[in-house]
């Protein structure tokens, strides 16, 4: 079989992803010690491809907010700390004030992934504060484009109106590259986040009384959002699984009680105790569907490319850090990739180590857009972004050689590791603003020279130690 046949036997063959996605108000708290049951860690299925995370109500404070700015907020560290060893990096992030969206995939994928685009869209105080409103990730996945946006919307029951107006403000923002769809245009959509619908009419004691009783269907109709979904064409396109988990919200903290404390007003009067509400969803949109639904002929199967199955949608009851519980959904995508061969293919050349300057080779599949500003970078294989490299070289200051099959450029030695370890190589496009193309694991080999001289240089400078121990037990 040729390339080019191999090519398109890669292309027709359909490709499933499993993507774990996460929403939880965190209540301005720090993470919790351990995240492997939200995170699905112990899960005996086959390993997640992509994380999707949003959080709403991080700790935005101003102090910790422009802390922010410039170092990664403890929720992205800590997510990162968890993942990176499991070999995953973090694609991309984006806050708004609270809200906070993080995307974690397997590292080889990341070729495949591309046009990675953040925005958002506030909506507190009539457009001008953050505290409401949309954080997004859109990309090109396999060809296919994606996008994932993290709402926070109007709290309090007679807010419906608001609710709905502020989501379709939030899809109808554009992103301001071109080539790159609006909102809706995406093959995937997924809108999941502290929503903040409520139960309607039904009384606190009635509510309380059906979920003690595990009759979660007698509360669907009067959920709001199930509701809106009747009359709003618009919402009628999201799919969402069956609400088969107690409502997410409101919680006595480090508790699965809800809400026993009085609640006072700004004139110390008792409010009412809040009643229970799936605020926390996770709901998704296929274009491909929603394009069938418009027309009168018949639908074939082969021309949907793309497809999208709930494996399951669940909360986790034991996080108490916030009055809301986390909810997960996992999902499974089938896909047939319009993406066969990555970008950019390297390796690293003979055996690795800080005894000598080391080389790179790789090459560009025709018509790549490469840059005088695309670079190399060595990473260890736990690495958690693209910019947590060990060292980089740039392509072309940087290049020895070149022939129309590959190209060749060298890393100093003075900038490879003396102790070695495992290391990939990734090439990152600047075009592209993405990894384009990763190398294989390899080994470098530890620099047994220098790692001898910086023993003797610590040996020696123990050995100089004045008998501070011995003199002061003298006393």
């Amino acid at each position: 079989m040729d390339s080019e046949q191999h090519s398109s036997a890669q292309r027709d063959a359909v490709r499933e992803l499993r993507l774990h996605l996460v929403t939880w108000n965190v209540g301005t708290a720090s993470p919790p010690p351990d995240v492997t049951s939200l995170l699905q860690l112990d899960s005996p299925s086959p390993a997640i491809d992509m994380y999707v995370i949003g959080l709403q109500e991080v700790n935005s404070r101003i102090t910790n907010f422009l802390s922010d700015l410039v170092f990664d907020d403890p929720w992205s560290i800590f997510f990162m700390t968890v993942l990176s060893p499991l070999g995953y990096i973090k694609l991309s992030s984006i806050r708004m004030q609270g809200l906070l969206l993080l995307i974690f995939v397997k590292h080889d994928h990341l070729p495949f992934i591309r046009d990675v685009r953040t925005n958002y869209t506030r909506t507190g105080l009539y457009g001008y504060w953050g505290n409401k409103g949309g954080v997004t990730v859109r990309m090109s996945l396999y060809g296919h484009t994606i996008c994932f946006i993290n709402c926070h919307l109007p709290a309090h029951m007679e807010n419906t109106e608001q609710r709905l107006d502020d989501f379709e403000k939030i899809l109808e923002m554009q992103f301001e590259e071109e080539n790159v769809p609006s909102t809706l245009d995406h093959d995937v959509l997924f809108w999941f986040g502290d929503l903040n619908f409520r139960i309607a009419d039904y009384g606190i004691h009635f509510v309380r009384e059906s979920i003690n009783n595990k009759r979660y269907n007698l509360l669907w109709e009067k959920d709001q959002l199930n509701m809106a979904k009747k009359k709003e064409a618009f919402l009628q396109e999201f799919i969402e699984g069956p609400l088969q988990f107690k409502p997410t919200y409101k919680f006595d903290l480090h508790s699965d009680v809800y809400d026993t404390r009085e609640q006072k007003s700004l004139f110390w009067f008792n409010e009412k105790k809040r009643k229970p509400a799936w605020t926390d969803r996770i709901l998704w949109r296929v274009k491909s569907l929603c394009q069938h639904a418009s027309k009168e002929d018949d639908f074939s199967e082969e021309e949907q490319t793309i497809s999208v199955t709930l494996n399951n949608y669940i909360s986790h009851m034991s996080y108490g850090i916030s009055d809301h519980k986390p909810v997960t959904g996992t999902f499974g995508i089938e896909l047939k990739p319009l993406l066969s061969d990555p970008l950019v293919t390297l390796s690293p050349e003979g055996e690795w180590s800080s005894e000598r300057d080391v080389f790179i080779s790789y090459s560009a599949v025709p018509g790549f857009p490469s840059s005088a500003w695309d670079w190399i970078g060595l990473f260890k294989v736990t690495f958690r972004h693209a910019n947590d490299y060990v060292t980089y070289a740039w392509v072309e200051d940087d290049e020895i050689s070149s022939n129309e099959d590959s190209k060749q450029v060298y890393m100093s030695a003075a900038e490879i590791p003396d102790m070695g370890g495992k290391f990939l190589l990734c090439y990152y496009s600047n075009n592209l603003q993405s990894i384009v193309g990763i190398s294989q694991p390899f080994q470098i080999q530890p620099n047994r020279t220098s790692i001898g001289k910086d023993l003797a240089q610590e040996e020696n400078a123990w050995m100089q130690k004045p008998d501070n121990l011995e003199s002061h037990n003298e006393f």
